[in-house]
């Protein structure tokens, strides 16, 4: 397993090492020992999967402390382009984000930290989304920004997507008081 570091403290990309023969493949999606090796000493209490049609957006989300969530997310079938926003106040990197391509091809995961709002636009039909939760989901904790806000500039090669009411009226990034 490889931990790669991205421009944005702490969040942090994971390349499983993956075993290939005729029969398939196997790979260790979590080891506890190895992401200790890297300071994160993470114990997960709710995992969570989404299957999505090709062109569902889902975000930009988070749970605000005391439920704040760190995640650990991968695709299990089909791909997407995931995106995560910095939105610790005290940050340098606050308001910008990070993304990349996760597919059932390269089994690569990204952990994000609680601080972080979330999100990710599926490129694929029958897409299986998969997250480790650091936390327990609280409804009252649960909060959101504008997935196509200009000042936040992400990119995520759709114009029309598919999106929940929420999504569609979350803050804009400018309104947005992070509890970070």
């Amino acid at each position: 397993m490889q931990i790669i570091e991205t421009p944005i403290k702490d969040l942090l990309v994971i390349q499983p090492l993956v075993f290939r023969d005729e029969r398939g493949y196997f790979f260790e999606s979590f080891n506890h020992s190895r992401f200790l090796c890297y300071g994160l000493d993470l114990h997960f209490v709710q995992d969570n999967e989404s299957k999505s049609q090709k062109g569902v957006l889902r975000g930009l989300h988070f749970q605000a402390p005391p439920y704040s969530q760190g995640k650990l997310v991968r695709v299990i079938k089909g791909s997407v382009m995931d995106v995560a926003v910095d939105i610790r106040k005290d940050s340098p990197t606050y308001g910008k984000h990070f993304d990349l391509v996760l597919t059932e091809e390269n089994k690569t995961m990204l952990w994000i930290p609680p601080g972080f709002a979330h999100g990710f636009v599926t490129l694929d039909d029958d897409t299986i989304f998969s997250y480790k939760c650091t936390n327990l989901y609280n409804k009252e904790s649960e909060g959101s920004i504008r997935w196509n806000d200009v000042k936040l500039n992400i990119n995520w090669g759709i114009d029309d997507p598919i999106l929940s009411e929420k999504d569609k009226v979350s803050p804009m990034f400018n309104e947005f008081v992070s509890p970070f």
